[in-house]
């Protein structure tokens, strides 16, 4: 990431001002959205409008509740918060004021977080209100679900 854009990302997210709280992990793209990286999916664009892709069965709708059961379908269920726990992974949705989904992060394996910001970048970040701002809102919901194991040898 040049500094310009490294500068105009710290100007977005408040939160990301500390010069450790984030590296990029990826290139810019548009093959997918922050929702779709959450899932788990870097082949398409989850969103509940506009015709993109959205699971099977869950309203296309812009609220929490069909968020939570776009999750849901994939094995997630609510839980309390960011606190990593074990044999567990975990995503979080969050909201604009008016209680609209903005965005969504995955923790990963080592307790930070993950996040696809918009067609730009993924990047990580230390924890998921580091991206608290006026457009994204703050984190609202937090989902977990069990680690796939390893099949045995």
């Amino acid at each position: 990431m040049n500094p310009e854009a490294r500068r105009r990302l710290k100007q977005h997210f408040p939160g990301l001002k500390a010069a450790a709280s984030f590296q990029q992990t990826s290139d810019c793209t548009l093959q997918y959205n922050c929702i779709a990286w959450a899932a788990g999916d870097d082949t398409q664009w989850w969103w509940p409008l506009d015709g993109k892709y959205w699971p099977t069965g869950v309203p296309r709708e812009l609220t929490m509740d069909s968020f939570e059961r776009a999750f849901q379908s994939l094995g997630y269920e609510r839980c309390d918060g960011a606190k990593q726990e074990k044999d567990f992974e975990k995503v979080v949705i969050y909201a604009s004021k008016s209680n609209e989904p903005t965005h969504a992060s995955r923790q990963l394996a080592d307790g930070k977080w993950t996040s696809k910001i918009g067609s730009l970048w993924d990047i990580w970040h230390a924890i998921p209100a580091n991206l608290n701002n006026d457009v994204y809102g703050e984190p609202k919901l937090y989902m977990k679900r069990p680690l796939k194991k390893a099949p045995k040898q």
